[in-house]
């Protein structure tokens, strides 16, 4: 599994024009689903494997430069509690998301924001409540978590594409800005690594 996502790591989100969406939450909260929504029919899931991630890719276009959208989903790693860092790696934006019918999905944001700012201090995340179908009047009450960390938050649904399209566009541009501006020292880091690799190979095929 770990192999897997680094394998993948390696390749996405590292273009001049590509960023790097990673979805969090508990298992079934429908991250899957809200990729899927704001994608419809223009999408081709890549399933790692089984117990590893699905990546999608996107194009869009920020003002007027066409961005890749590589999003990122746990597609059920999430039962081992912690990530692989190579999830995390070179992520430009996060979208957090819990849902609304299950309050420990709730309550478990912490854990994930908390994880998540160890391997990626300063990326913008925007905060999701989702499947609000099922009961609207949860849109009335006030939730303190995103308000404590100074998360953007928003109410949505898979099922009726409520805000999901706003909610990803938000995203994108906030990760486009993140790329564009930040000097993150930890990318500098994951890059000085990612370059010490593959100078290592090159040497150890010189060698044969």
């Amino acid at each position: 599994m770990a192999d897997d996502v680094a394998k993948l790591a390696e390749t996405s989100g590292t273009g001049e024009n590509t960023v790097k969406v990673i979805c969090l939450g508990d298992s079934a909260v429908g991250k899957s689903k809200l990729v899927e929504r704001f994608l419809m029919d223009d999408y081709k899931p890549h399933q790692l494997s089984t117990y590893a991630l699905t990546l999608f890719k996107h194009t869009a276009t920020v003002g007027d430069k066409e961005v890749v959208v590589d999003f990122w989903d746990t597609a059920g790693q999430e039962r081992f509690s912690s990530m692989h860092p190579s999830y995390y790696h070179e992520a430009h934006s996060c979208i957090l998301v819990f849902d609304i019918t299950r309050k420990v999905t709730y309550k478990n944001l912490q854990t994930w924001y908390k994880e998540l700012r160890k391997y990626r201090p300063k990326i913008p995340v925007i905060c999701v409540a989702n499947k609000i179908d099922i009961d609207y009047s949860v849109t009335q009450k006030s939730f303190g978590f995103p308000k404590k960390h100074g998360l953007p938050f928003h109410f949505v649904s898979a099922s009726d594409g409520t805000n999901v399209v706003k909610v990803f566009n938000e995203a994108i541009e906030s990760a486009v800005q993140y790329k564009e501006h930040s000097d993150d020292f930890v990318d500098q880091v994951m890059q000085l690594l990612h370059e010490d690799k593959f100078a290592g190979d090159d040497d150890d095929g010189d060698a044969n």
